[in-house]
């Protein structure tokens, strides 16, 4: 019976949300823009919770918690404060910036922005490869959250292959049928149960064991080294290596640099990312405070288990638990409905419509990306069965992949000097320097190379200032083309 009450309630959730896709289908119209970007219509709150609810993924929900319960709760302060600050800020140099650029020249993707600016197909089409293929990693994390989460949530009943198949089966049937539009206002609603229910299960967590304060000197007696700021996993190379890392490839993700293309005003984004420190503060902090307590509580987190489900079985009704689940897969379809429907766009308008087929009409299109969101999903799900990593390792390949995009671009906004082949040099040799060091831990004859340096630093950092280095350095010795454009990105603020 419980565990019939647990699916039920995860199940009518997801089919909660496939209704709003539902009625987002109906009232859309069948432009390529409209189901990309919702014509360019979201005011702030549902800019803000759609921004929210995408970014904030199984990497939050589990991946978060587990690195509190194993190093400590200072996880908080990388990702809610650190983080969530920068990210803010780039909001606004790179964000507020492509959404003048965007609303004047009608662009969709940012590899269309770029191609357009610098005349280049080429650039066009490396930018939408280098982003599908560190898409391909997060939707799989997606994956990879779910089937643990139901198998933590069932003990095993469900099994991991389960967990993943559903979640997959429901983001394809969403994106093929919502858009941007239903997948923004959906994301609202989750974005808001989200918060709910994570601050409903700290206070009832915590009530369980006697209050903060209680749980609080469980944690340290238990763990006395996390009652210190530093040491440990928290080396100021990691602390930084993470933390800029994650802001910047957040800042190229397909599925929230889109987003700035979609507000109605330039008033909507301010107030967007002047609001964004705040609310992902209050997300991450009970959340990942739960997996930190969690190392001062009786209960048993089986190796290579998610410490949030296993928390909540023993200190909360099981109706409750899977709510809270369905809460954290609300996260995970959130993300990965924006992530397919960003990914299509990338393939469709940037390697589609300019390789293949010119001519085709936005009907053409937008049925071409619904293609592409299914063969895109059902392939990470077939990689997520493999497990490839934990969701942290998982996690950070992404983010430090488009990472490497973040620099190159605000030079191309900026720097009215930046030439097509700095761009193309800037992108494309950090990354494939970055995809040999990633190759280099899965693939048994490509050589070993170091994922980190000198006490925890990223390579990935070392690679971010090399691709600022090239794209300025060659942008210097080589002359702009007859194709590219300068004044394509001359824009005044609003």
């Amino acid at each position: 019976m419980t565990l019939a009450l647990s699916l039920g309630v995860i199940v009518g959730y997801l089919l909660f949300a496939l209704g709003i896709g539902l009625v987002a289908y109906r009232v859309s119209e069948t432009t390529a823009e409209d189901y990309y970007l919702a014509n360019r219509s979201l005011g702030t709150l549902v800019l803000l919770f759609t921004t929210f609810a995408t970014l904030l993924s199984a990497f939050t929900f589990f991946g978060g918690p587990n690195l509190a319960y194993a190093a400590g709760p200072e996880w908080l302060v990388v990702m809610g404060t650190l983080d969530g600050v920068l990210f803010a800020v780039l909001w606004y140099v790179v964000g507020y910036k492509q959404w003048l650029i965007g609303t004047r020249r009608g662009y969709v993707t940012l590899g269309e922005m770029l191609g357009d600016r610098f005349g280049s197909l080429g650039l066009r089409a490396l930018v939408a490869g280098v982003s599908l293929l560190w898409l391909f990693p997060y939707v799989m994390l997606q994956q990879m959250g779910a089937g643990e989460a139901l198998v933590g949530l069932t003990d095993g009943a469900v099994p991991y292959w389960g967990g993943a198949a559903l979640i997959t089966a429901f983001m394809i049937v969403y994106v093929v049928l919502a858009g941007m539009r239903g997948v923004a206002w959906t994301d609202t609603i989750q974005g808001l149960f989200m918060l709910s229910v994570v601050w409903l299960a700290a206070v009832w967590v915590v009530s369980a064991v006697g209050g903060v304060g209680a749980a609080t000197g469980a944690m340290i007696e238990a763990r006395p080294e996390f009652g210190r700021f530093g040491g440990g996993t928290y080396t100021p190379g990691f602390i930084v290596s993470s933390a800029v890392t994650i802001a910047f490839g957040v800042t190229m993700f397909p599925q929230i640099n889109q987003r700035f293309f979609v507000a109605k005003s330039g008033e909507t984004l301010k107030r967007s990312f002047a609001l964004w420190p705040v609310l992902v503060l209050l997300l991450f902090l009970p959340a990942f405070m739960l997996g930190a307590w969690a190392a001062g509580m009786p209960v048993d987190v089986p190796e290579g288990a998610n410490v949030l489900p296993v928390v909540l079985n023993e200190y909360t009704p099981a109706w409750f638990a899977a709510l809270v689940i369905a809460g954290a897969m609300a996260a995970m379809m959130s993300s990965s409905d924006s992530m397919l429907l960003s990914g299509s766009s990338y393939f469709t308008r940037d390697l589609y419509r300019p390789v293949i087929n010119a001519d085709a009409s936005e009907r053409r299109e937008a049925w071409i990306a619904r293609l592409g969101v299914v063969a895109f999903a059902f392939s990470a799900f077939v990689a997520s069965l493999f497990r490839p990593g934990t969701l942290i390792e998982v996690g950070n390949t992404a983010f430090s992949g488009f990472a490497l995009l973040a620099l190159p671009v605000i030079c191309a906004l900026y720097w009215d000097q930046t030439t097509r082949t700095g761009m193309v040099v800037g992108v494309l040799v950090p990354q494939l320097a970055y995809l040999a060091v990633v190759l280099s831990a899965v693939v048994d004859f490509v050589p070993a190379l170091p994922r980190t340096v000198a006490g925890g630093w990223d390579v990935a950092l070392g690679l971010m200032a090399l691709s600022a280095v090239l794209t300025v350095g060659v942008s210097r010795l080589t002359a702009p083309t007859a194709e590219g454009d300068a004044s394509r990105f001359a824009v005044t603020s609003d």
